[in-house]
């Protein structure tokens, strides 16, 4: 049985009431509408234009990810010898990389649906990563893409572990933010998988493990598959060479993370995005809501392989416009959206890795650090206050939730 394949909602009506009050670039009522139009134009012309292109290159890719696939794992049987263990470990990386950004981050956003092949069905898709296919298209397609950049909304927004934004209250957990972030990075398939177990909630008591007992039984079944695929059955064809499979394997799923990490953050959180409060963006018109995928995102320059790779999550800003389009389209669009800015005064946030990573690994250091006011004796206190609050509530949490002699759960 397959499940319904969550979408963001369709970008709200144009005649919707104007209620941004974030419209830092001074656009009109008139200017937001004509926004919605070009944008709903393109998005429009580029649905009708679907066709064989499209689905060459979608299923090229996937040949290419297959074969090397094969390659690397076939490589490192033989990994004993070094050479084939490094060619085998960077043939193996490049095909989960292909797998996790090209083909299943767009697959399952439902950019083939119109092909009707049951292989390119976002709802029946299963990718090569600790994250259940079904939490991803809730977390991702529908949480992200509907709230995108909107501060207590949008849980991409530091992954529930970082301090990303300058609306998130500080605490002096947060002084932790670069290693955080560096073990974040390291293991992203399982900081993803662990999405939507909302452990910061957890932590401030405010859920319990409990809450999410079908979800974690979802995330079990499919660590425990992918790590005895992983670690334990193409290692155990090796015999009693399975060390360097093993090594490999376990080396290509850090790259991929590495990666995927690297990327995504380079699209959201680089100096100059912008980010957003439910009160703001209520009743938004569609043009305000391209505006705020607009301000949201940002994009990599760079050349054909390089898109590739990033699954073209390297014109972030043209996907969280068009999320459903598919995305070796997004360098042909990408001309028409920088226009469009530029007529309008917006900005458009694109720049080589190194700079875009470069200012993502500052804001996390800088973030780390309390801000200006909290400096104050009265911020200060606030600061820890939260930090000390925090431990207390998840203590009164779980003293309410204890069970007592004879009387069963306590909840009230």
């Amino acid at each position: 049985m397959t499940t319904a394949l969550p979408t963001a909602p369709p970008p709200p009506s144009l005649t919707a009431v104007d209620g941004l009050t974030t419209n830092p670039y001074g656009l009109t009522p008139e200017q937001f509408e004509q926004l919605g139009t070009e944008l709903d134009a393109i998005r429009g012309r580029v649905l009708a234009d679907r066709g064989q292109r499209d689905a060459d290159y979608i299923r090229g890719v996937i040949r290419a990810q297959r074969g090397l696939e094969v390659a690397g794992r076939g490589l490192l049987w033989a990994g004993v010898v070094p050479p084939f263990w490094l060619a085998g470990t960077a043939a193996l990386s490049l095909s989960k990389i292909l797998d996790n950004m090209e083909i299943g981050h767009n697959v399952m956003h439902g950019q083939y649906e119109w092909m009707n092949d049951p292989k390119l069905s976002g709802k029946q898709f299963e990718w090569d990563t600790a994250c259940p296919a079904d939490q991803w298209r809730h977390s991702h397609n529908y949480m992200h893409h509907t709230h995108t950049n909107i501060v207590g909304k949008d849980r991409d927004i530091g992954y529930g572990v970082l301090r990303m934004s300058e609306e998130q209250p500080w605490k002096p957990y947060y002084l932790g933010n670069p290693l955080w972030a560096a073990l974040l990075a390291t293991f992203f398939e399982y900081g993803v998988a662990l999405h939507d177990l909302e452990v910061e909630r957890i932590a401030e008591g405010e859920i319990t493990l409990a809450d999410k007992r079908e979800l974690l039984k979802g995330i079990g079944t499919k660590v425990r598959g992918q790590a005895l695929k992983d670690y334990v059955l193409f290692p155990a064809l090796s015999g009693p060479l399975f060390v360097f499979p093993l090594a490999g394997n376990a080396t290509a799923n850090i790259v991929r993370n590495l990666w995927s990490f690297t990327i995504i953050f380079c699209g959201h959180f680089p100096e100059g995005t912008h980010e957003f409060s439910e009160e703001e963006t209520a009743n938004e018109t569609r043009g305000q809501w391209y505006h705020r995928q607009l301000l949201g995102s940002a994009n990599l320059s760079g050349g054909r392989l390089f898109h590739i790779l990033s699954g073209n999550l390297s014109f972030q800003i043209e996907h969280h416009l068009f999320p459903d389009l598919p995305a070796n389209r997004y360098g042909e669009i990408s001309v028409e959206v920088r226009e469009i800015c530029e007529r309008y005064g917006l900005p458009y946030n694109v720049g080589p890795l190194h700079r875009q990573f470069g200012s993502v690994v500052k804001k996390i250091g800088r973030l780390a650090l309390p801000d200006s006011t909290a400096f104050s004796p009265g911020g200060l206190a606030r600061g820890i206050g939260a930090g000390l609050g925090g431990t207390v509530k998840r203590g009164l949490s779980l003293v309410k939730r204890a069970p007592l002699p004879g009387l069963g759960t306590r909840t009230s």
